[in-house]
């Protein structure tokens, strides 16, 4: 039986147009938005917030607010070590990010937190990540540097690049931002081979790319990679999963993109491969060790693209996660199955 009104808490900053949405999704939902108790947001989108003292009133007002709390909107960032501890009635936890699988198991907020339901962000920045990964196939085979370089100089000399139709471009990983590049790439004419954990009784039509395989055929799939978009997240199977091996299967020259997770390709082949020209160019968001230590070679490599995680980060974000949020808020009262509940044991 659904309690009569649950209390919301929105953890992290947000828009007061967007919390007006949210206290009008219900009336069986109170929604508590405290931002002055929150950390406040260094740019659009930003969910973890510049970290700032309170005092010990305050303190005391945000812990009786999350002992209260039936819903949380993100996590909290005062209280990550001890969120089960200080939340102990939260049902269902709408976190703001994705790839949160690892973050729940680091600190096992699966096992201290066994009757929260914990959704994602799936979806939200499918856009940016793909515009993310056209820009860059654009950016190097435009020859986007060297037109800013002659820029800066003043000097005119014409040169050919190339384009990008009828390039073969492989996506390892078809969820709703593989699926989002791969349309945003057939658009440009590319032939796209998408790639699943699993594609058993799927078609390549379910997903528009041109052919699609199991994961288990990766290697033999690579040397067709012209272009090569890394998408998959972080877990026991992928782990590691883009080995030297793999690397030096690609074609000479391939682009490679990684928007996934740093822990899924080897770091120092790939900067192996990138000094050698075996890759030609990489566009990259995530890495091994994050933020990139100063000391990495990769950020004097004029053939690397590198964003600071921040590929999917847009300042339209907060609206599409509130939309989300508010169908999800609907499901959850009506008793029926909410979007994106993170698999725990999958960590996706």
């Amino acid at each position: 039986m659904v309690s009569p009104q649950h209390n919301l808490l929105i953890a992290s900053y947000l828009e007061e147009e967007h919390v007006k949405k949210i206290q009008q999704a219900s009336s069986k939902i109170k929604v508590v938005y405290r931002p002055d108790l929150l950390r406040p947001p260094r740019y659009a989108a930003d969910h973890k917030g510049e970290p700032i003292p309170r005092t010990r009133a305050q303190e005391q007002e945000w812990l009786a607010l999350l002992s209260q709390a039936d819903i949380l909107f993100d996590f909290d960032q005062t209280h990550i070590e001890d969120l089960p501890e200080v939340a102990p009635n939260v049902k269902w936890l709408q976190a703001t990010s994705s790839g949160i699988g690892q973050f729940v198991h680091k600190h096992r907020y699966d096992e201290r937190m066994p009757s929260t339901v914990f959704t994602t962000a799936r979806g939200v920045h499918a856009q940016p990540l793909a515009e993310f990964c056209m820009m860059v196939m654009l950016m190097f085979h435009k020859g986007v540097s060297r037109m800013l370089e002659e820029q800066q100089r003043h000097h005119w000399e014409r040169y050919a690049a190339t384009d990008l139709s009828d390039r073969t471009l492989v996506i390892l990983g078809l969820g709703s931002v593989g699926q989002r590049t791969a349309q945003l790439a057939k658009a440009f004419g590319m032939y796209v081979i998408g790639m699943k954990r699993s594609s058993k009784h799927q078609s390549p039509a379910d997903f528009q790319v041109d052919e699609l395989y199991d994961q288990s055929k990766l290697t033999q799939v690579l040397p067709r990679a012209e272009h090569l978009v890394i998408i998959t997240p972080h877990s026991s199977e992928t782990e590691g999963l883009i080995g030297r091996k793999e690397i030096n299967l690609l074609p000479r020259g391939c682009t490679f993109i990684n928007i996934g997770r740093g822990a899924v390709v080897d770091e120092q082949a790939l900067v192996s491969a990138l000094k050698s020209g075996h890759i030609g160019a990489a566009g990259l968001d995530v890495f091994e060790v994050e933020p990139l230590p100063e000391t990495s070679p990769l950020w004097d490599m004029p053939n690397v693209l590198i964003s600071p995680h921040s590929a999917s980060t847009s300042d339209r974000e907060n609206g599409r996660i509130t939309d989300l949020f508010i169908d999800n808020i609907k499901r959850f009262l009506d008793g029926r199955p909410m979007l994106n509940i993170l698999d725990t044991q999958k960590k996706y």
